[in-house]
């Protein structure tokens, strides 16, 4: 696997690579989740590129950028098993030089729910990927589907900024009780851990009380009593799959969400319904 620091090094890497090229964009720690991207875009493409890069852009001033899990040998070997043929993992001087200035912002999409709990999140997030396929300019862009409002605002992004590039949305992983694989399990502690998978049947409950005809209402409520007393919930909702707007009722394609504190680990999950 060939690596690159810098842009013009990973262009030039990237540019020579046989195409279709798929591409993996990573805040490294990686787990099973990440590695199914990889596998899903060996299957699909003649080549696959990754990157490993903490993007500060996207913490804010009382998150955990410092200490987000780091493993980057381990990483890179996981990622040259998985069949990953060119690795960015760039320093965040490399990606925001001095003086740079630029953002990308997707208005009221950034906003809601996750950006209403974490401003100015996804104008780094926008703004990080959208340097990322300059620099990459792969043929397909992978991303899990844990992350849905992430994953929709990218793809708005994309239309919008008319970038070349065809989004893949890979099915969450999980582990056996339900989890949704993330880099801040590692967080938990073991009451913690026992608890988190609470989120998961809690959006279970509600897509089960919404396909049974009862109201929204009733089946966030339904939904809430299933996590865990001691999680504190951030919010839970039925949500559209184009522009992450509240419902009000079961239209389709939706996306149930939720999010929660299991101590001070927050927490993420979603369900995709479709037809």
């Amino acid at each position: 696997m060939d690596s690159a620091v810098t842009v013009e090094r990973a262009r030039a890497l990237f540019g020579a690579l046989p195409r279709p090229l798929g591409f993996v964009p990573t805040m490294g720690a990686l787990h099973g989740g990440h590695l199914e991207l990889v596998r899903r875009a060996r299957a699909r493409c003649a080549t696959v590129g990754a990157s490993i890069f903490v993007n500060p852009l996207q913490f804010g001033p009382n998150e955990d950028l410092e200490s987000y899990p780091r493993d980057p040998e381990h990483d890179r070997e996981k990622l040259a098993a998985a069949g990953v043929d060119v690795l960015f993992a760039p320093e965040a001087r490399e990606m925001y030089p001095p003086g740079f200035a630029a953002a990308v912002d997707l208005g009221a999409l950034g906003e809601r729910f996750e950006g209403a709990v974490r401003p100015g999140h996804f104008r780094g997030v926008a703004t990080v990927v959208a340097k990322l396929l300059n620099v990459v300019r792969p043929d397909v862009l992978f991303l899990g589907q844990k992350d849905a409002q992430q994953a929709v605002l990218v793809g708005k992004m994309i239309r919008d900024l008319d970038f070349a590039v065809e989004v893949a949305i890979v099915p969450t992983v999980r582990e056996s009780d339900g989890l949704a694989m993330s880099s801040r399990n590692s967080y938990l502690d073991p009451t913690q851990r026992a608890q988190a998978p609470s989120l998961h049947k809690a959006l279970l409950r509600v897509r089960d009380a919404l396909e049974a005809g009862r109201g929204k209402n009733d089946a966030i409520a339904e939904g809430t009593a299933e996590l865990s007393a001691a999680a504190k919930l951030d919010y839970l909702d039925l949500v559209d799959a184009r522009e992450f707007a509240p419902l009000e009722r079961l239209r389709l394609p939706a996306y149930i969400i939720g999010a929660a504190r299991f101590g001070s680990t927050r927490l993420i999950d979603n369900l995709w319904l479709t037809s």
